[in-house]
């Protein structure tokens, strides 16, 4: 079984890309097809073989990507795959567009149906940062990218979808069925500290659908409680010009920061809404508990009373409610770890090697009933 893997573009290291990682660890022969591949921001797989498009030729195609967003559908397109027998994409955007060969099997790991296609595409043009002439263009193009994404799901023999949230996501836009396998979450390099600290922790990329802006109105009303936000990006600047002492900005940590971050924090606060939410997931391995908005992924993998607590309007009144209410000590930390230990990458790993095998000799199978019926 040849295969190849094909992924949106790699710019960034988050959870689309880890699972990439996971399915190259799986198959590490197979070469990773991408749109383009910024090393000096994603220097994972620099030395696996990482084709990119012809937009990583173009001017600043790999900095500035977001100006050459009407030809990611050809790009996609162009990318050759005749000489495969499956084809494994991973993609919340143009991945499962790829043509592929009458018998060439193409299963496609869906992180979520285009956000700015679908779910956001309003919020996505309020919040884009260009001048009003730019904006007023953005309709008709994302209008026409809307109708190739579409179109692009027939080209797609199988759809894994990451939640079930996802899962309705993908019957909603796509008409399509799907089946749900978690990603994954290295859960062994989370622990559980024997020392619980005095604040409470969050983040993630600090972009504005994540409602950081939630966490600064309550804790600047606790300013008791401490706060510590780890991440970057745009909406970092304008949060910290708002944000009283108690609240903290520890910027872009490691792996073992994070770790040790997660394992004291008396909670983790996620105030928005995920297709999944790994950074919950990985805060119940440190054994700590989670504090959502029980929208989205998140209601999938954190169980009320046991690994969390949800607080029911996102607002910054109905989080301040729950915050104030919170006891850190009621929790079983061990019981929290072991509901986590089911996301693990390992188990992610048997689960997508067998689906991959299975789906394959079942359309080799089909094969070759149609040609002993000729």
């Amino acid at each position: 079984m040849k295969i190849a893997l094909v992924h949106d573009y790699l710019s960034q290291d988050g959870g689309a890309e880890r699972v990439l990682k996971a399915f190259h660890e799986i198959w590490p022969e197979a070469p990773i097809f991408v749109l383009f591949h910024d090393k000096k921001k994603l220097a994972d797989f620099s030395d696996s073989d990482v084709r990119e498009s012809f937009i990583a030729k173009l001017p600043l195609g790999r900095r500035k990507y977001q100006w050459y967003l009407p030809w990611m559908p050809m790009a996609t397109e162009r990318h050759n795959l005749h000489n495969f027998d499956v084809v494994l994409s991973s993609t919340s955007a143009f991945a499962k567009g790829v043509l592929t060969r009458p018998d060439t099997l193409h299963i496609s790991y869906c992180h979520t149906p285009t956000r700015y296609l679908w779910t956001d595409t309003h919020e996505y043009i309020e919040d884009l940062r260009c001048n009003r002439l730019i904006k007023s263009q953005l309709p008709r193009l994302i209008h026409k990218l809307r109708m190739w994404d579409k179109m692009s799901v027939d080209r797609v023999d199988h759809f894994v979808a990451n939640s079930c949230t996802v899962h309705g996501r993908i019957q909603k836009y796509y008409r399509r069925e799907s089946d749900i396998v978690y990603p994954p979450v290295d859960t062994r390099r989370f622990f559980v500290s024997k020392e619980i600290s005095d604040y409470y922790l969050a983040g993630g990329r600090i972009v504005p659908y994540k409602r950081f802006d939630l966490l600064v109105q309550v804790f600047n009303r606790l300013k008791k409680s401490k706060l510590k936000i780890f991440g970057e990006g745009p909406e970092l600047k304008n949060l910290k010009k708002f944000s009283k002492e108690n609240i903290e900005f520890v910027g872009r940590v490691s792996d073992e920061e994070k770790a040790k971050l997660l394992s004291k924090a008396r909670a983790f606060i996620h105030p928005q809404v995920e297709d999944l939410g790994i950074t919950p997931i990985e805060s119940m391995a440190s054994g700590r508990p989670v504090i959502a908005y029980p929208v989205g992924g998140v209601t999938e993998t954190v169980i009320p009373g046991e690994t969390g607590v949800f607080f029911t309007e996102q607002n910054w009144n109905s989080l301040l409610d729950v915050v104030v209410n919170f006891n850190h000590e009621n929790w079983d930390s061990a019981k929290i770890r072991e509901h986590a230990m089911k996301y693990d990458t390992v188990v992610f790993k048997d689960k997508m090697r067998k689906y991959v095998e299975d789906r394959y000799d079942e359309f080799k199978q089909g094969q070759n009933q149609c040609m002993l019926c000729i």
